[in-house]
């Protein structure tokens, strides 16, 4: 366990929200970009041709969905229910994953019908955006992952706590951000 801080924040959750920060204006730039560009040089396929709209919105569900399994996992941790733990954690890993094949199937539907990364500046802006988002997912899976598997080695339990509290800070990023994506690029076509 640490001891107190200047800030009153352990270290470790104070690197994580600095890392947030900085990861905030990645995505903004991004952002920015992509915004700047919407709707310039287009050329056939149009975006709003090929969004799927009903598949996307089934994959935020799911996204979303594994940020309340995040906090069902450190709810559980902190209670030390360790087999709780690893359920919520591994059904947080397998949302994500889910999440990642939807976007997948997305990148390939898009490239099958003729808009790849280099086609426009809404592709290359679209994949390079929403790439970097999944990025992030695959990351945090892999993250989730490691918890998981410390929790099956008897590693991880309510000591551990900040641990996944932590690793949650960041799998709520990743939820925000997409929530921000899906509503600029799907929504406001």
């Amino acid at each position: 366990m640490e001891g107190p801080t200047s800030t009153g924040i352990p270290n470790r959750k104070l690197a994580m929200w600095t890392f947030i920060g900085s990861e905030c204006m990645l995505f903004g730039t991004l952002i920015a970009t992509y915004m700047i560009y919407r709707g310039r040089n287009l050329v056939p396929p149009y975006p709003h041709d090929l969004l799927n709209i009903p598949f996307i919105t089934v994959t935020t569900f799911v996204l979303l969905m594994s940020s309340l399994m995040m906090v069902l996992a450190l709810a559980a941790v902190q209670r030390n229910d360790l087999r709780a733990t690893k359920l919520w954690l591994a059904l947080t890993a397998l949302f994500g994953l889910i999440f990642l094949g939807g976007q997948y199937y997305e990148f390939n539907h898009f490239v099958h019908e003729g808009l790849p990364l280099s086609r426009n500046l809404f592709s290359s802006t679209f994949f390079v955006l929403t790439g970097t988002h999944g990025a992030h997912v695959a990351g945090g899976v892999i993250w989730l992952s490691t918890l998981f598997v410390r929790t099956m080695n008897g590693k991880l339990d309510a000591r551990h706590a900040e641990t996944v509290e932590i690793a949650g800070l960041y799998w709520h990023f990743v939820d925000v951000v997409w929530i921000i994506l899906f509503t600029l690029i799907y929504l406001l076509v």
